[in-house]
């Protein structure tokens, strides 16, 4: 992400603004880019909602067991609990998007992260890497953008773009991995509010 601070301030407000949305967005990019994911998405919410139960579970049998320990050591070890619970649901999804086919839907994913770059960097002179699985798709799609081209070097991500003005200045990184990143804050606090755990 660029040091800029104007840049990390606009980006910081676009979380804000979208932070009710960014779930369903990365449910969208699954359902875009896998032709069977109505099937995987309730098995993997499924799946989700009994980690957690089990973590609640957990967390309430830890409670009980340090009844004499102080309130700081139950909090932390609820804590890490629901964190492991949060971590498998998360590495699940990642698993599941690593295998994703690269399908027309996925194409329209890949052209709605270059349209938010463009947005967000205010150019569309820029330089775009992807991973080589990507590389095809990106091509197609940089068809539709004038003066956005695609970098001759390959990224290590499960999917989508990291970005760069063509005069350096600016980068953002709007791959799959870092949109990941950048919700799990939220699930966290999310669960953790959820179960009476943190604040």
């Amino acid at each position: 992400m660029a040091s800029n601070s104007a840049l990390e301030s606009t980006i910081d407000k676009i979380l804000i603004n979208t932070e009710k949305n960014i779930i369903s967005n990365i449910k969208l990019a699954l359902d875009d880019s896998q032709q069977n994911l109505d099937a995987a998405i309730p098995k993997l919410e499924s799946e989700y909602n009994k980690i957690i139960s089990d973590a609640k579970k957990e967390a309430d049998k830890i409670g009980k067991q340090i009844t004499g320990s102080s309130d700081i050591e139950a909090r932390n070890k609820q804590l890490l609990a629901l964190e492991e619970a949060v971590d498998r649901v998360f590495s699940t999804a990642l698993d599941q998007i690593a295998n994703t086919d690269r399908s027309d839907d996925y194409s329209n994913l890949i052209k709605t992260l270059i349209k938010e770059v463009i947005q967000i960097l205010g150019t569309s002179e820029i330089s775009i890497s992807t991973n080589a699985k990507d590389k095809d798709v990106v091509q197609q799609a940089l068809s539709q953008f004038s003066g956005a081209e695609l970098s001759s070097t390959t990224i290590n991500c499960l999917g989508g773009i990291k970005v760069k003005s063509k005069d350096g200045a600016m980068t953002f990184d709007n791959t799959i991995d870092a949109r990941i990143e950048r919700l799990k804050p939220l699930i966290r606090k999310e669960i953790a509010a959820k179960f009476g755990v943190g604040n």
